[in-house]
């Protein structure tokens, strides 16, 4: 089993989302996800699990995992919408990260963070499900 991911910066904000389960297997796959977001993007991250249908315990600590890694860098990461079979708990060592419902609350609570400027570039793994613009393929 695998993941897809797409990733879509706006001005000063950045969205990687994730389609499959998250599960040991594919940890590889995403922390090579989290890579390509601290290289191209700027700003906070929202971790888009709209499309997720689970994922494991050590998918779960791969996403701490991913907050420590980008707080290094002076990002954040913040969640929308994870799977119903879990809930990510990090433990002192990860930063705190908050926990939307879904995507469009965890856009407007990063609103301040979002300039009027509207380009908008997006990549996603080959296999992404539904629309795409063609921006980028990783």
């Amino acid at each position: 089993m695998t993941i897809e991911w797409r990733y879509t910066i706006q001005q000063d904000l950045g969205i990687l989302s994730l389609a499959g389960f998250l599960g040991a297997d594919t940890v590889d796959r995403f922390t090579g996800a989290v890579g390509w977001v601290l290289a191209r993007g700027a700003g906070p991250v929202i971790l888009d699990l709209t499309a997720l249908r689970g994922w494991s315990v050590g998918g779960q600590m791969a996403v701490a995992r991913a907050a420590r890694r980008l707080a290094a860098e002076g990002r954040r990461l913040e969640l929308a919408a994870i799977p119903a079979d879990g809930s990510l708990v990090p433990d002192a060592a990860h930063p705190p990260i908050p926990v939307h419902c879904d995507l469009p609350t965890a856009l407007a609570a990063l609103a301040a963070h979002r300039g009027e400027a509207a380009e908008q570039r997006e990549w996603c793994s080959d296999e992404w499900p539904g629309a795409r613009n063609t921006a980028g393929k990783a």
